[in-house]
């Protein structure tokens, strides 16, 4: 089903099709009275002629109602005016607008998607239409702004520190941020933010405004199906109705029929805010997308939403703008004045009902029933925050919302970390999650060491590692195997290419890389005779008993196919050219003096390399882990953690110049494929990062000690097919490692001597 399709299938608007109108006018008039057409408005907000397809008939329908034909106000003496009714008075019919919003009248062009639809749309469809038809990222958090609908002034700094840290919470978290998406009160103060931060970043937030249809002004110029529509964001003075932000990215504008009233969104908004919470918040992480409410100025109602949010179930926590004016401040200074048991100090509550009546010009009894409603809202006291732009802590306002949902979820610190994790806000982990007093285990540390690597998150590397996460007792060969199985956004098709390369066939669909397949792979890329752990017999013999015991557990064991003749005869026949190429260089790269063992001593390796004990829960893991997921990230394009785990762990010049090689031969490959994108360019840059990284060392170990460096050229990496770094600057190209004046020393030298040696014996 097409777009256009599924939207008018799914969504609708609504039309008042049965006048009723508002005035108690004895006006008698006759069917099609001018005076009724146009001066006589319904309860829905239209004026009679307004109505869609208005005709005699129904200026005769409309005339009976009056006349008393029915339940009119006109209907005599002691007659009760009929209660107008979404349900009762409207029509349903396919939408009839949506597509993109195209803003005119400003010095930038501005778009936003948008669709109209009825007030009773379900939740589950709007956010289908969000994830699927509109194309957008599930949020990590929805920030629900809410406050004065009338324009209001806020102080230059508080509206600077406000907006600054309302988008970084929003860049930093991908989180979504719903207003009443027109342009007055607090929607145009968020707008004035998102301006500041479009002309400094060219990424888009995701701000959705949910307003209703009908006070929407220039709405008729957005009726059309699937259109780029002009709209003018010029007001008019006269009018009561509003314009639309043109700073939000998407409008969900609400219908029920009415024109000239707010209210229809209400319930609407805060249903699909409860289903987008129900939500996984990440495909590894279990809970729920949260929600926070953020509040601005506001008047009496925006206190009564306050008051809902923190009755739901679950509560929603809240934070406060202090200083921003009216609600705002009222329930910032009843929260500071209210006790920890809910009470208040004598005399407060006076002042506090005396300030509502003046704020809202309120009665007496009004003022009361607000003071009690606020007080209501005491009782959640620890989920409301306060934020003070003045204050002493100096804590920006993105940090007080992501505290307020971690202090609103009441979460173990484990959960508490989760979040931080998926929001990507290492210093808030640091600070509110790793602190005295709070426990967590091991397990969990893995855990969250496993999902942190998954999702890329390097700084949530380190600090787990800080905090006491052994690589060695985390890293086991099945959590190494999921790691190359992780499913990339963007996709990388390069590590399953080069799989299908080596196996000389087709990949069933969601094939299961092992990591035997990966050992092929890294030969294949290296080249020469290197050959890597994973392909050698010892660590087969471990890979497969371990998925035996797999087998006989229950659970679902990988394919793992065992290595084959073909294989190896494949790595060797697609790299023999270049070990021709190269092997007069490979020849000057052996050590002086290379250590020759005896037939015993051989024969007792090979029986040591195959005698494994496979109950030993340390072979199952690996005696260097940061080189196996530096190669790992360097196979998987994540150039930061390579980096990251390059700097950890022993052999960095060696580790330097794998890394080199595997991107430099997988930028080959991917410029050898049909596929026409930048992946090539971007590997062969990233090669070129980790060549000039080793030649950076060599430099500084020349510098040091001029005999230990040659040393280090041709020592033999028993971690490294007991290759030399000099052989791999070869393989690799690295033409400034070999043009080295530490190398060149080092090849004068070995060449000369070798000329002395046939001098002599002449």
């Amino acid at each position: 089903m097409s777009q256009k399709s599924w939207i008018e299938n799914t969504f609708t608007k609504r039309e008042c099709v049965y006048i009723l109108p508002v005035s108690k006018d004895p006006h008698r008039c006759l069917p099609g009275c001018q005076i009724c057409q146009q001066l006589v408005r319904c309860c829905c907000g239209r004026l009679v002629r307004q109505h869609a397809g208005f005709t005699a008939s129904l200026a005769m329908k409309y005339s009976d109602v009056k006349l008393g034909e029915g339940a009119g106000s006109g209907a005599g003496p002691g007659a009760e005016q009929e209660e107008w009714s979404v349900e009762k008075h409207t029509e349903q019919s396919p939408t009839d607008a949506y597509g993109i919003i195209n803003f005119q009248g400003g010095s930038h062009s501005y778009r936003a998607k948008y669709v109209r639809l009825s007030y009773d749309s379900r939740p589950e469809a709007i956010l289908r239409l969000m994830l699927k038809e509109w194309q957008m990222e599930l949020p990590k958090i929805v920030i629900s702004v809410h406050g004065g609908i009338q324009n209001f002034d806020l102080h230059p700094r508080i509206k600077q520190v406000v907006g600054k840290g309302l988008i970084k919470a929003a860049v930093t978290t991908g989180a979504w941020i719903l207003t009443g998406g027109v342009n007055t009160g607090v929607a145009k103060h968020v707008g004035d933010a998102l301006k500041e931060h479009s002309s400094r970043s060219a990424r888009k937030i995701c701000t959705i405004g949910v307003a209703p249809w009908g006070v929407i002004e220039n709405r008729n110029d957005l009726i059309g199906r699937d259109v780029v529509a002009p709209y003018q964001t010029l007001l008019n003075p006269l009018s009561k109705l509003n314009v639309l932000n043109n700073l939000h990215s998407h409008f969900i504008l609400v219908d029920d029929g009415t024109v000239g009233k707010y209210g229809a969104e209400v319930n609407l908004r805060r249903e699909l805010e409860k289903h987008i919470n129900l939500q996984r918040i990440h495909a590894r992480i279990g809970q729920g997308v949260p929600v926070v409410a953020l509040i601005f100025e506001g008047g009496p109602n925006v206190i009564l939403t306050v008051l809902e949010y923190l009755q739901e179930n679950p509560p929603v926590p809240v934070v406060v703008c202090e200083g921003t004016g009216r609600a705002a401040d009222i329930l910032s200074f009843i929260h500071k004045q209210t006790e920890d048991d809910g009470t208040l100090p004598d005399g407060v509550e006076i002042d506090i009902i005396a300030t509502i009546k003046k704020t809202f010009n309120f009665s007496q009894n009004d003022a009361v029933h607000l003071f009690q409603t606020l007080m209501e809202c005491m009782k959640s006291k620890e989920l409301i925050t306060v934020f003070h732009v003045g204050s002493d802590d100096h804590q920006d306002i993105d940090v007080a919302i992501l505290k307020a949902l971690l202090k609103g979820t009441d979460a173990s610190a484990f959960d508490q970390l989760v979040l931080t994790l998926a929001w990507n806000r290492v210093d808030i982990a640091k600070d509110h999650v790793f602190v005295y007093g709070q426990k967590l285990l091991v397990d969990s540390l893995e855990q969250a060491m496993l999902d942190a690597l998954v999702m890329d998150r390097v700084d949530f590397v380190k600090l787990l590692i800080e905090n006491g996460v052994s690589m060695h007792r985390f890293l086991t060969i099945s959590r190494l195997e999921e790691l190359y199985n992780t499913k990339q956004v963007p996709a990388n098709p390069t590590l399953l290419q080069l799989v299908r390369d080596v196996k000389q066939g087709n990949l069933p669909p969601n094939y299961k890389i092992t990591l035997i397949d990966v050992g092929l792979v890294i030969e294949h890329l290296m080249g020469g005779t290197y050959r890597c752990n994973y392909t050698r017999k010892r660590f087969r013999i471990i890979y497969n008993n371990l998925h035996g015991n797999t087998r006989r557990s229950g659970r679902a064991p990988p394919s793992a196919p065992p290595l084959r003749k073909n294989h190896e005869s494949f790595s060797m026949q697609a790299n023999k050219k270049e070990k021709t190429r190269h092997n007069h260089f490979i020849k000057t790269a052996q050590p002086y003096k290379p250590k020759l063992e005896s037939g015993s001593d051989a024969q007792l390796r090979r029986s040591k390399e195959e005698v494994v004990d496979i109950d030993d829960p340390e072979t199952r893991r690996f005696p260097y882990p940061f080189n196996e997921l530096l190669v790992w990230a360097v196979l998987m394009k994540r150039q930061r953690m390579a980096l990251f785990f390059w700097q950890h762990g022993e052999e960095n010049m060696a580790k330097a110049l794998v890394a080199c090689k595997l991107s430099r031969s997988m930028s080959y490959e991917s410029k050898k494929s049909d596929v026409v994108d930048d992946t090539s360019e971007e590997l062969k840059e990233y090669s070129n990062e980790f060549g000039q990284l080793a030649v950076d060392l060599l430099e500084q170990s020349f510098r040091q000690d001029e005999t230990m460096a040659m040393k280090l050229l041709t020592y033999e990496l028993k971690n490294w097919s007991n290759s030399t770094c000099l052989k791999l600057a070869v393989s690799s190209r690295l033409r400034p490692f070999v043009a080295h004046t530490c190398t060149q020393m080092l090849l004068s030298d070995m060449w000369m001597g070798r000329l002395n040696m046939r001098k002599n014996s002449w």
